[in-house]
């Protein structure tokens, strides 16, 4: 009896050891994780194009890689460099105000902000008690904040260089897995179904829809809102209106919006006096700022027939728990797990056409 027995030590040593490997391996490609995840999202929700642009170039792969490399550094890193470029660009600028601000002292306000419901009262009592203050009480109130921006901004600028790097080794991953794309999806397709079978394998398709469905309400949601209002900051006349598109670019991915952009500016076209051109940046700021509402809705369901509220859950949570990359993390696990879970459900309900043939014969037999 013995020789039939399972040796249980052999069994957890063998777990054991396959978990270590799996943990090393995480740990050795830990800094590369969060870049290839987001090759991998990048690749899967562009995969249509690729294949459009390898078709129109006589179907040489490595062309239609290259282009597609450079729509991806145009995408992530241009606007990035932009920002960065602009900033550098306009620092003198920016502390010539700051000290002719403390110099001259702050400016009058318009009389339009007096009028302003709740906060008007109190805004232009507060400044005019900052302008009587003079040059003193200007620099006694900015003093305290100076070393707190400084370090802000040495501290951001680590950021930057990060986030840089990041999408630069984001953008070369993708192009090795544009160059590979078949084979890499078919291991998936093999991993699947070989832990779930056929409902393994129709997993793995479902997050790549999934996934398609997240970038095209996420993604082009954001392009169609920044690109509108950056047109709005320029035909308002808004300096730096091409910084200001980046910026909301970036906003409207990690899902915060355009209007964090465009209501400032709004007010600034009021600050100037252009009473007619800030009414019409205010109406631009509403439409834009609300457009997402039924566009994002109906890209999502374009690209995955899931339940709406599904999806937003899963880039609104995915966002909280996993950073930007939980955007589209956070909608394919949920994506995933609702379809196994409805599988599953189907087939309890599904009829057992064994249990319904020994049930007719032994109701014959009777």
């Amino acid at each position: 009896m013995n020789e039939h027995r399972p040796d249980l030590a052999k069994i957890t040593f063998g777990v054991l050891s396959i978990v270590l490997l799996i943990a090393s391996s995480l740990w050795v490609l830990r800094p590369f994780l969060g870049a290839t995840i987001w090759a991998a999202m990048v690749v899967v929700a562009s995969w249509p194009a690729f294949l459009w642009f390898e078709a129109r170039l006589w179907g040489r792969r490595w062309l239609a890689v290259l282009v597609m490399v450079v729509i991806l550094l145009l995408l992530f890193v241009l606007p990035l460099t932009l920002a960065i470029t602009t900033i550098a660009e306009h620092a003198d600028t920016m502390v010539a105000w700051a000290k002719g601000l403390i110099t001259d002292g702050p400016p009058q306000l318009p009389a339009w902000v007096g009028n302003l419901p709740f906060v008007g009262p109190k805004v232009v009592t507060f400044w005019d008690e900052l302008v009587a203050s003079g040059v003193a009480g200007l620099e006694d109130k900015v003093t305290p904040y100076v070393r707190q921006v400084t370090t802000w901004l040495v501290s951001q600028a680590g950021v930057v260089g990060t986030l840089t790097v990041q999408f630069v080794l984001t953008v070369a991953i993708a192009g090795v897995m544009y160059a590979n794309g078949e084979g890499a999806a078919n291991e998936v397709r093999r991993f699947g179904r070989r832990i779930g079978g056929l409902r393994g394998e129709e997993a793995v398709v479902l997050a790549g829809k999934a996934i398609r469905g997240v970038a095209l309400g996420v993604g082009v949601t954001a392009i169609i809102q920044s690109v509108i209002g950056g047109i709005g900051l320029a035909i308002a006349g808004v300096p730096l209106a091409a910084l200001l598109t980046a910026v909301m670019f970036m906003l409207c991915i990690i899902q915060v919006g355009p209007t964090l952009v465009l209501l400032p500016a709004t007010i600034w076209v009021f600050w100037q006096g252009d009473t007619g051109w800030g009414i019409f940046l205010a109406i631009w700021t509403l439409v834009v700022g609300t457009m997402d509402n039924f566009l994002r809705p109906w890209l999502i369901k374009r690209g995955a027939d899931l339940p709406l509220l599904l999806i937003f859950a899963g880039v609104i949570g995915g966002l909280l728990g996993f950073g930007l990359v939980g955007i589209f993390v956070g909608p394919v696990m949920l994506a995933v797990s609702y379809t196994l879970i409805d599988a599953w459900l189907q087939d309890a309900d599904a009829p057992d056409p064994a249990a319904d043939a020994a049930a007719a014969a032994a109701q014959a037999k009777q």
